[in-house]
């Protein structure tokens, strides 16, 4: 499968078509005005590498030392000319053309082509402006140059770099590449759903003339306007001079700057009732993501498009801050010599290095202030050394802002004349909440180390477990430090969906010990940061047409719906040989002393399933009586007779709403027609949870939530009150949710303690 229509994908499609073609697949079909298009798929690019034989030849060429940024560029250039000197198959060809025939029904259209990397926009990273986006590309062969550019800009530079510094291996992130009808925004930008580093609910909309490249890129800084979303009101706005706009040639439909009209520049970019607007489908996409987005969009004609989301990653939930500092009172320090926006919070001393141009970041060392008109991607390296960022341009959505902080350093924008302000050598300090820049030094305030370890200044105790979801190995450092109580899903189906080819392909070409070996490596990443908290590890449970898409996977069977198909325990108890292989990969870690690890088996619907399980564990050697282990509860059945399971020795059982609530309302979540009533809070779904959490409690088997719902605070209010062990959500909800719990757990006991008072 070389393409798909984006509304026939979802968000649990990052595998197939990267984390912003999910995320466009997810709001289509949530009744979002998404533009419609098409994904070429990841699949089509690890086709493309391997039956071209220039992966070795490729990865080969990406081994080197990324602070070095020679070394970097050298691997770039080289990395690059392997993908464009290399032709596209045929048959990858004619399904391109074949989309974009559909596409433009009968006239050539304009589309935008945006790369969508199976490793960026997943809510735990948001690495913006890694990849290459190219806008207003008409015709065939333009649009298969677009596509070959959009692979090869998964080797930029600067991708390369954060591949290497956030723990991806190259090999195992791949790109798909997303065509869309292109939206000729007469205006365009960005809403935070949330304030984006303290997570207040306040909405916050940026906006330019033209399209939104000039507010991403920092070439503008924007109108910005501050809205409290639950009444729908502007609370504060700010209208900036807006010199510049990015627009289609109409003479030769390529993108380029122009001058923004006189009469235009100073007046707003957007009337109340569009900002209140864009503010309400900014309050849809969070309650449908469960947490806070970071949404681009554009107008034209009036009418309102959602051009793509991604997660907030950088809220700061009470974490102290690194560098911290107090001014000195010295007369003439208590006035600030530049004002710009705070993007970034913190206070930081250091030296001024103004960078003009790409070829000056290398002059960036540890601990300077880098000051630029604007920063780039290409510009990343040097962010990364500089202790502190300031530009003339930008707003709280532009590169430097974003960037900022994901790498946790103070930054300030728009303050229009830092670089002329400002001089080389010049010591200065910087408050990246307040916006302000001083003259000189000021004194350190030295941090305690308690205060260092600590991640949150106040984590209440609960009893109820607070765990954590996660879905790739990769992000296991930066879920432990949310303090959560342990991990209530750890999903392999990521993992494996990420090796080079299938599993049944390690097992036909005798490669069997590789395979045990990478889920170990993954596993044992996640089991050694909660160490010795419990990580619950749910084996395989990806649908068909997921296996389909990896090497080696084309005898995959084609299902009219894979959710309700060949999956989970199912898959496992037909191919006998990959399930010993999981329990082989468990047994491994057992003997390594990770006694913190469970096993847990997806899709279970009857006992007898288990006791079949339990055999084949047995005849791998895993001492069942000394492990943890249970199911997931995602069936009707395996909750109607939960008590049958029960009697065959489970340790704990974790509810899946996603596909429970999907299976007791027989509604298709991902079917647009139908998508609006699928409540995980409906009454029959609810009465399923608390019969098994009532009879698991008089077991003594451990009950948690591992599905999406496990970060919606009214459902973990629901849980808690039924007597649920524990409840684990995605990694941006820890700290919500333990609160929610702590609340509800204190409220239960007040209701407890007035009622024994007033029976007295």
């Amino acid at each position: 499968m070389d393409t798909v229509w984006l509304k026939d994908i979802g968000k649990e499609d990052i595998s197939i078509v990267g984390g912003k073609g999910a995320n466009l697949g997810e709001m289509i079909n949530n009744g979002l005005p998404v533009p419609s298009g098409f994904a070429v798929t990841a699949q089509a690019f690890r086709n493309f590498l391997v039956d071209n034989k220039i992966d070795e030849e490729l990865f080969e060429a990406l081994k080197v030392n990324v602070d070095n940024d020679s070394e970097l560029r050298e691997a770039e250039k080289k990395a690059k000319q392997i993908i464009l000197e290399t032709k596209m198959s045929e048959e990858t060809v004619k399904e391109i053309k074949r989309k974009y025939k559909d596409l433009c029904e009968g006239e050539k259209i304009f589309v935008a082509v945006r790369s969508s990397a199976t490793a960026e926009d997943l809510p735990t990273a948001s690495f913006a402006g890694q990849q290459e986006t190219f806008l207003n590309i008409k015709r065939e062969d333009n649009l298969l140059d677009a596509v070959k550019k959009c692979w090869a800009s998964l080797y930029n530079a600067r991708a390369i770099f954060y591949r290497v510094k956030g723990g991806f291996e190259h090999s195992r992130v791949n790109i798909a590449v997303i065509v869309q009808k292109m939206v000729d925004s007469e205006k365009a930008g960005v809403i935070f759903t949330s304030h984006p580093t303290t997570g207040e609910p306040l909405a916050i909309v940026e906006s330019a003339w033209g399209l939104g490249e000039a507010v991403v890129s920092g070439t503008v800084s924007p109108d910005n306007f501050v809205v409290d979303r639950k009444n729908l009101k502007i609370l504060d706005e700010k209208i900036n001079e807006k010199a510049k706009m990015f627009s289609k040639d109409p003479k030769t439909g390529d993108t380029k700057i122009f001058k923004v009209p006189e009469e235009k520049r100073n007046i707003s970019s957007l009337a109340e009732e569009e900002v209140i607007e864009l503010v309400r489908y900014g309050n849809k996409i969070e309650e449908l993501y469960k947490s806070p987005q970071d949404v681009e969009w554009g107008i034209t004609g009036g009418k309102i498009y959602i051009l793509q989301s991604r997660a907030i990653t950088t809220i700061n939930k009470g974490e102290v801050l690194k560098d911290q500092t107090t001014k000195k009172k010295e007369e003439g320090r208590e006035e600030p010599i530049l004002r710009g926006t705070g993007a970034s919070p913190g206070v930081v001393s250091g030296r001024v290095k103004i960078v003009k141009k790409l070829d000056g970041m290398n002059e960036v060392k540890e601990g300077d202030i880098m000051v630029a008109k604007m920063t780039s991607p290409d510009m990343v390296p040097a962010m990364r050394r500089a202790a502190g960022i300031v530009t003339n341009e930008g707003g709280l959505t532009c590169h430097a802002a974003i960037v900022s902080r994901e790498l946790g350093a103070p930054c300030i924008v728009g303050t229009k004349e830092a670089t002329k302000v400002l001089r080389d050598g010049m010591m200065i300090t910087m408050d990246g909440k307040k916006g302000m820049v001083y003259e000189g030094e000021m004194e350190k305030k030295e941090v305690e180390e308690g205060e260092k370890a600590a991640p949150y200044l106040y984590k209440p105790i609960t009893a109820t477990e607070v765990k954590v979801n996660i879905s790739m190995p990769e992000v296991a450092e930066r879920a432990a430090k949310t303090g959560a109580d342990g991990v209530g899903l750890l999903r392999i189906e990521h993992l494996v969906l990420g090796l080079p080819m299938h599993p049944q392909k390690y097992i036909e070409d005798g490669r069997e010990d590789e395979y045990v070996k990478e889920l170990v490596k993954g596993i044992k990443k996640v089991a050694d940061a909660f160490y010795p908290k419990s990580v619950w590890v749910r084996t395989i449970d990806a649908p068909t047409d997921e296996f389909r898409s990896m090497p080696g996977g084309e005898d995959e069977p084609t299902e009219a719906n894979p959710m309700l198909g060949w999956r989970g325990i199912r898959r496992d108890l037909t191919i006998r040989e990959h399930f010993r292989l999981e329990m082989e990969a468990f047994k491994k870690l057992f003997e390594l002393g990770y006694d913190n690890v469970g096993i847990m088996l997806p899709l279970i619907q009857h006992p007898n399933e288990i006791k079949v399980v339990k055999e084949m564990m047995r005849e791998v050697g895993l001492e069942i009586e000394k492990i943890e282990w249970g199911i997931m509860v995602e069936t009707p059945a395996s909750a109607l007779i939960i008590e049958d399971i029960i009697e065959e020795g489970v340790d704990f059982v974790s509810f899946g709403t996603n596909d429970l609530t999907q299976y007791t309302l027989a509604v298709d979540r991902n079917n647009e027609n139908v998508s609006e009533i699928f409540d995980e809070m409906h009454p029959a779904v609810l009465k399923l949870m608390k019969y098994v959490i009532e009879k698991c409690n008089e077991a003594g088997v451990k009950t948690s939530i591992c599905g999406q719902a496990g970060s919606d605070p009214k459902m973990v209010e629901k849980l808690v009150e039924y007597g649920i062990s524990s409840v684990s959500s995605n990694i941006d909800a820890v700290s919500a949710e333990r609160e929610t719990v702590a609340r509800k757990e204190m409220q239960m006991m007040l209701r407890y303690a007035r009622s024994n008072e007033k029976n007295r």
